[in-house]
């Protein structure tokens, strides 16, 4: 019977999935399994013979196969190893290459022959490479075939380098690349423009070949392209989808990647629900939605018929259940984000008292707070709430380099005209200039030219934050330690970054805390800034009193909002509240018209925060609750 209902619950899926609690245990799950193949074939005297990836996704199976052998004593002298993929042109020892991936993550740690590790050349002449992929064909027949070929997913839906468009029978071959992989790939190169345009790539059909493929992807980035390619229709469109005719596949999948899997996502199309609070708001909004109706127009029938009959029995009469999903939604949309004075909060998402409360609002970057909160936090400040701002980052890997030659020019110029002295000035000017001109895609800047690019986001954020409403003394410039490297790839959180966070968090004694919930940002400082805020505060509550009554709200904003039945506090703009959060993101010119790290939306920062919001209020009306024209939307954090 249990059989059963698994088949029940996954048959919308056409291959085989493993869904884990995270990456961790994922990766963990896979690096074993080559483990034990690995000792298999040396108990067999033959060798294995590993596809592998590269990429975020396998760095967690690469560190526990090395820790396997430095601990366990695995041995790979038996391995032979061909990779997917690799950049044209890309030399060997460039730190995009996936020769010093594949060195860094793996082959420097563990005993393998160098002879029998394989990866495509990206030094080649155009014309050897035909020849060139037919010999790397021929040389994985010839050890006997992949034993297990390990992939991730790109957005794309593509497996290796075979884009949209590639044949399931394709062999390895010279590919051009997607633009959302190039676009995926640009920070890893310092900009689009430095990502080669082409790559040599395993074919499908040479991957098909392997007598086991597992595909793995995490998180919430993912989950899209992993329903298209579990549950959709075989298509060119999305490469991933040709795994479906494999009988040797399994998907290897983070709860995050596989959230937008039916099993998960819509659980009433195929399996008996509990249904508690928030499975009920998720499903009576997803049916509003489905059929294009108000939540109080919604009928037996629209129940029944799609697959919320049991809920209907349980929890009905229907009506009953409209009316109060109505009002738990109505209960969220507050003006009053710091709570209303003297008022019955019962039914608020903030509470009354203490009236003036104390808000610190962190910001990863000295911009995400008025582009995900700006109008909420005008608001704050206009309530006459104690409100204070913490920029996380300086951001200063996120300045163009010509931005920053001006506003050094402009110091020149302006001791120049107040009769000050300049050599010292225009020697780093100079130096500066001097970098920038002979400076490689990546390369980390200066530590005058980070100063000078971080110093521009600082005034940025002092006007927008003065904009709003505060005075100089409760604007904090925290420059946390794992950030301030000058990196694309930061440093590991230390101590010293969670110290600093406690002590502005010590200092202030807040009843309200806003942070970035928004963990798919490209550069991923936000969900390590978010970790910092929350290991700070639960340190503290184990000896502060006041942490007990501090709430934490995030927000969201640039990347992805939340989804409405998420919500818990709904803060409405009015027209004119729109703009004046329009002007406060306008006071970050250096990250206006176009960003160093834009993320694959094309539109400026300030027209996606725009649209959002327009489109929460938007989702709220189309529910039947009260048209506004735009909502900042907020999900309290119970740490």
């Amino acid at each position: 019977m249990a059989r059963l209902n698994l088949l029940e619950e996954t048959r919308f899926e056409k291959l085989p999935v493993s869904v884990f609690e995270n990456p961790t245990a994922a990766s963990l799950s896979v690096a074993h399994r080559i483990g034990d193949l690995i000792k298999e074939k040396q108990k067999n005297n033959s060798k294995a013979v590993l596809g592998l990836a590269t990429g975020a996704t396998p760095i967690g199976v690469y560190a526990e196969l090395v820790r396997m052998h430095k601990e366990e004593g695995l041995s790979f002298k038996n391995v032979i190893t061909f990779n997917l993929d690799e950049y044209y042109p890309m030399q060997p020892d460039a730190a995009q290459s996936y020769v010093s991936f594949m060195n860094d993550h793996l082959f420097d740690h563990i005993d393998i022959e160098k002879e029998n590790v394989n990866i495509p050349d990206g030094t080649l002449k155009l014309e050897d490479i035909p020849a060139f992929c037919l010999a790397y064909e021929k040389k994985i027949t010839e050890v006997g075939g992949l034993d297990i070929q390990i992939l991730g997913i790109g957005r794309t839906g593509h497996i290796g380098f075979n884009e949209p468009g590639s044949a399931p029978n394709s062999g390895t071959r010279l590919v051009t690349l997607d633009d959302l992989t190039r676009r995926d790939a640009a920070r890893d190169f310092g900009g689009k423009t430095f990502v080669p345009t082409k790559a040599i790539t395993m074919g499908i059909g040479t991957i098909f070949k392997a007598r086991e493929i597992i595909l793995m992807a995490w998180n919430q980035k993912k989950a899209s392209i992993i329903k298209k390619a579990v549950e959709g229709e075989i298509s060119s469109e999305v490469p991933a989808t040709y795994l479906q005719l494999s009988d040797h596949v399994e998907f290897i999948l983070d709860k995050d990647a596989a959230s937008l899997l039916t099993r998960f996502d819509t659980p009433w199309l195929v399996k008996d629900c509990i249904w508690d609070e928030v499975l009920t708001r998720k499903a009576v909004i997803w049916l509003a939605n489905t059929l294009s109706k108000p939540i109080l127009k919604l009928t037996e029938d629209d129940y029944n018929n799609h697959g919320m009959a049991q809920l209907a029995v349980e929890q009905g009469p229907v009506y009953n259940i409209n009316i109060h999903i109505f009002n738990k939604l109505q209960h969220t949309i507050t003006g009053w984000p710091g709570g209303k004075p003297n008022a019955d909060d019962s039914q608020r998402p903030e509470r009354a008292e203490p009236a003036n409360k104390r808000v610190i609002i962190f910001s990863p970057h000295p911009d995400d707070d008025v582009i995900s909160m700006g109008g909420t936090f005008i608001r704050l400040v206009d309530q006459k709430h104690d409100v204070h701002v913490a920029y996380q980052t300086s951001g200063n890997t996120a300045v163009w380099d010509d931005d920053a030659l001006r506003f050094v020019e402009f110091n020149i110029d302006f001791s120049e005209k107040m009769g000050m002295p300049q050599q010292g000035m225009k020697d780093i000017y100079q130096n500066i200039r001097s970098f920038i001109e002979t400076k490689q895609p990546n390369q980390v800047d200066t530590p005058e030219l980070q100063s000078v690019k971080g110093l521009i986001r600082k005034g940025e954020a002092i006007a927008g934050a003065r904009f709003c409403g505060l005075d100089d003394d409760h604007i904090h410039f925290m420059a946390l330690p794992f950030y301030e490297s000058g990196k694309t790839k930061k440093n590991p959180v230390t101590e010293r970054d969670i110290e600093l966070t406690m002590e502005l968090l010590q200092k202030v004694k807040p009843e309200q805390v806003f942070a970035a919930g928004d963990f798919e940002d490209p550069h991923g400082t936000h969900i390590v800034c978010f970790n910092i805020i929350l290991s700070a505060l639960q340190r503290l509550a184990k000896t502060e009193s006041w942490v007990k009554d501090c709430w934490l709200w995030l927000y969201r904003g640039a990347w992805l909002e939340f989804d409405t039945f998420e919500i818990e506090m709904a803060v409405p703009l009015s027209p004119q509240e729109v703009e004046k959060k329009k002007f406060a993101i306008f006071k970050h010119q250096s990250q206006k018209d176009r960003a160093v790290f834009p993320g694959d939306d094309a539109r400026e920062f300030w027209v996606r925060a725009e649209d959002r919001n327009r489109e929460t209020a938007e989702a709220y009306d189309k529910l039947g609750l009260a048209e506004y024209e735009a909502m900042e939307a907020f999900v309290r954090y119970h740490f």
